[in-house]
């Protein structure tokens, strides 16, 4: 949809320097796991635009984004930071054409802040009484434990590897993972170095790194 006003209706710490925003899901807008919308706003007579992906896995009533704020963020970073309920910001979108369809079972691999389109991917597998997997590579400290944690309380296969794990471990999660079978949805997104470690891995695993739905954050 067009560029539209959105209100913020909770604000929720789920990791280190990483939070949820929450907004009122504005008439019109529909989005699916996967999608990503952008967000923008006028900072100190500046204007500045950035996209982020859902991590809800609907868009009925709200809709969510998952924010990883990084010293050198920058004024917008800052000011999504400071955003409390009631508060507005500019959204436009969805976009993206990688999102769960349906599949009967979803393998999501994320690589940092990839774990909000991760979880969402997930939830919305499970609600569709389908199955659903997650890979989660993170550095310092994981982000969304708890929703992590009602994932595996509710059937699906999590496997999270820190910066202890080396890409030996992580080939072997995403081959436990994959089962390569028909009605399986495979979904990729980081940055562009977890993107090709993911390639190198589903590929080792006998997966169809092609028919991947791949969303690379640069």
């Amino acid at each position: 949809m067009d560029a539209t006003d959105v209100e913020v209706v909770d604000r929720e710490t789920v990791g280190p320097d990483t939070f949820t925003l929450t907004f009122e899901t504005p008439a019109g807008f529909e989005g699916l796991a996967g999608q990503f919308v952008r967000l923008s706003a006028d900072v100190a007579g500046d204007s500045y635009a950035r996209f982020y992906t859902l991590s809800s896995p609907d868009t009925v009533d709200t809709f969510e984004v998952t924010v990883e704020v990084h010293e050198d963020g920058g004024p917008f970073s800052e000011h999504l930071a400071d955003l409390t309920p009631g508060d507005e910001l500019t959204m436009a979108g969805p976009y993206g054409d990688d999102y769960y369809e349906d599949e009967a079972r979803a393998v999501v691999l994320a690589g940092g802040p990839g774990i909000g389109a991760a979880v969402a991917i997930a939830e919305a597998a499970l609600a569709n009484d389908a199955e659903a997997a997650v890979v989660y590579r993170y550095s310092d400290e994981p982000a969304h434990t708890d929703r992590l944690d009602a994932l595996v309380d509710a059937g699906a296969d999590v496997a999270t590897l820190g910066d202890d794990a080396d890409d030996e471990a992580f080939h072997a999660a995403v081959d436990d993972a994959l089962t390569n079978a028909d009605g399986e949805g495979l979904f990729v997104y980081g940055f562009a170095d977890f993107v090709d470690l993911a390639t190198e891995a589903i590929e080792a695993a006998g997966g169809d790194a092609d028919g991947a739905k791949v969303e690379s954050f640069g």
